[in-house]
């Protein structure tokens, strides 16, 4: 039985929501854990953030979330960019060193952005910048559609943090505009690895099914949060998911999955926390 799926696609569909990470970047280093090979992961990350993506997305097109001029040259950068990584994902495979190279390509991209999702300071976090030229969202997107077909992940992974540090979006601006990129970028990802890369629909339909529920719950969320703290909670995420990886390559993958999954239950217990604290102030303010 594999209805286990299904909660942990509701799950990793809340954090995508919230985050618009697009739910690969979670879900794919939490199959290599479960033993599954990076491609296999890739594929099923790839169908699975297809599905997160479209429900986020409609979430936060309802909120105002999204900056429809950058969407358009991420889109096109990305796509572009899953073209380029394909052959080399292939590559890796053939010569059988898949499973160390993908891993270390996460580690370093994840070092990175845990520091500048920490180090960065946006003084006008609520404010866009109208004058961010296309060409950085386009070449932010080739570098998100690189790294969805190669790690697996929707490419929000890459672009929020980016778009966040680079062309100065607020995070949850940055967030929904991720997420409709995202869509475009994967789809065409998916259709690359479907062809020639077998996979369990069954188990993909299970995650898909979860996903569905948490990415409902997850843009909704952003709204009781400040930027700041979206920011800090997401540089957080990236450094449990270095910390679960590395102990990937060390051979320790249950001490890896333990600590990512620790560190969603303390973020999930927060949402709770903070849900609940609003509805209290409310009922408060009202009497």
């Amino acid at each position: 039985m594999i209805l286990w799926a299904i909660p942990l696609g509701i799950v990793i569909g809340i954090m995508s929501g919230f985050f618009g990470i697009g739910g690969g970047f979670i879900l794919t280093p939490v199959l290599m854990l479960m033993g599954f090979s990076p491609v296999v992961a890739i594929t099923i990350s790839l169908l699975y953030t297809i599905s997160t993506s479209l429900s986020g997305a409609w979430v936060h097109f309802q909120f105002k979330n999204i900056y429809w001029k950058a969407v358009l040259f991420l889109s096109i950068g990305g796509i572009a960019g899953t073209q380029i990584a394909r052959p080399i994902v292939l590559w890796l495979q053939n010569r059988g060193i898949d499973e160390l190279a993908i891993p270390i390509i996460y580690l370093v991209l994840l070092a990175y952005f845990s520091i500048s999702m920490f180090a960065s300071k946006n003084k006008n976090q609520d404010d866009l910048n109208n004058n961010t030229s296309r060409w950085i969202f386009l070449m932010l997107g080739i570098i998100g559609g690189v790294a969805s077909s190669t790690l697996g992940v929707g490419g929000g992974f890459i672009m929020v943090p980016l778009l966040i540090t680079l062309a100065k979006i607020p995070p949850k601006l940055a967030v929904g505009t991720s997420l409709v990129s995202i869509t475009f970028i994967v789809a065409i990802g998916f259709i690359s690895y479907a062809a020639s890369t077998p996979i369990d629909y069954i188990l993909a339909f299970y995650l898909i099914l979860g996903a569905l529920i948490g990415t409902q719950i997850g843009p909704r969320l952003t709204k009781v949060y400040s930027n700041d703290q979206i920011q800090h909670l997401l540089g957080g995420l990236y450094v449990v998911t270095f910390i679960s990886v590395l102990f990937k390559l060390l051979n320790l993958s249950l001490a890896g999955l333990v600590v990512l999954l620790l560190y969603i239950a303390i973020v999930l217990g927060l949402f709770i926390f903070r849900v609940f604290r609003q509805k209290e102030n409310k009922v408060v303010n009202a009497g």
